[in-house]
């Protein structure tokens, strides 16, 4: 791996790149369209990808790299590893949060790094917003009722806290998941509440909401879906005495991080029936077989579904290719990563 770097056939140069990730996440993500779809744009070194920094061949490969290609797994990026990469100028995540391999020493270098975050955020404000509307409709109790009963209730004397007409929802925390919620939500007839201490007023008109205090956000909505990151002054945000304050049948919608939210204050809340959650996260990731969530029914709870799966993997790749093809080309990163910013993403 020396010399120059190859150009593609319109002479555009072709950074060395290499990818690092866990074979796993490899074989999930890079098939064989997204392989060739980096070669077009990248010098790529040959699989199999980096997992381990120390190796022989892994040394050889990051001596003339340019441009990582990282995703889940990737060993940290630290300052051993960056002497053995006096090349590397460019990270690409093909996932959210870099937290994991991005070190300072990467920042005080002057590197540059992407991440997928954004198409990642789609599938968990998709997620979001149909949970949203199904528990507006009380779509999975009456589901479940029915499927019991054999038999389908009078529509005419359903609750009038049924549907979702006018419906308040309070959205915690305008993050990039936060955002796009909020965008998908404004073809609906609900009125959407946000809380945020770093968004002004004015701000919240911008986005098409009203800005509130955490108690507001929490005593006068009917929903509340829970996108603040996971950071030690937001551990136990969500409270027993905010779970408490919610509207009788009031719902608690969790796709950030468990931990965000007072678990037992939950629990013991959910057990009144006073509230109903929709939770697809917890704490820990993977409960216990135990664990007192599993026995409350006014409980939902996915396993992680949330964020991008299945075909939803195609869209971080090729939100990835086409970072490194912007990179290449001088144009840099239409999805970049700010130091100063990461205190604050999940």
């Amino acid at each position: 791996m020396t010399g120059t770097t190859p150009a593609q056939a319109d002479g555009r140069r072709r950074p060395r790149a290499a990818v690092a990730m866990r074979p796993d996440t490899a074989t999930a993500l890079l098939n064989a369209p997204s392989l060739a779809a980096l070669s077009q744009v990248c010098d790529l070194a040959p699989l199999p990808v980096l997992d381990d920094f120390t190796t022989d061949r892994a040394r050889a490969v990051l001596a003339d790299t340019e441009l990582l290609v990282t995703g889940w797994g990737c060993p940290p990026l630290d300052a051993a590893v960056l002497a053995s990469a006096p090349r590397l100028r460019a990270v690409v995540h093909t996932a959210g949060t870099v937290r994991g391999h991005i070190t300072d020493a990467c920042w005080e270098r002057g590197i540059e790094v992407s991440s997928a975050a954004a198409a990642n955020a789609l599938p968990v404000a998709e997620y979001t917003v149909a949970m949203i509307l199904l528990s507006g409709k009380r779509a999975l109790e009456r589901a479940h009722a029915y499927r019991s009963e054999r038999r389908r209730d009078d529509s005419l004397t359903t609750s009038p806290t049924l549907g979702n007409y006018g419906r308040t929802v309070g959205i915690l925390s305008a993050s990039l998941i936060g955002r796009r919620v909020i965008e998908l939500l404004r073809p609906y007839d609900l009125r959407v509440l946000l809380h945020d201490p770093y968004v002004s007023d004015a701000q919240a008109a911008e986005l098409g909401v009203e800005a509130v205090g955490l108690g507001e956000l929490f005593g006068r909505s009917d929903l509340v879906s829970v996108h603040t990151p996971l950071l030690p002054a937001t551990h136990g945000l969500v409270s027993r005495e905010l779970l408490m304050s919610m509207r009788p049948d009031g719902v608690l919608l969790n796709t950030s991080r468990g931990a965000v939210v007072d678990q037992d204050a939950l629990v013991d809340v959910l057990r009144t029936n006073r509230i109903r959650a929709v939770l697809d996260v917890t704490a820990p990731d993977t409960l216990p077989a135990g664990h007192p969530l599993w026995e409350c029914e006014n409980a939902l709870i996915t396993p992680h579904l949330a964020g991008s799966q299945g075909n939803e993997w195609q869209r971080l790749v090729d939100l990835a290719v086409g970072e490194a093809e912007r990179w290449a080309a001088g144009d840099g990163f239409a999805h970049p990563v700010r130091r100063e910013r990461l205190a604050f993403l999940a």
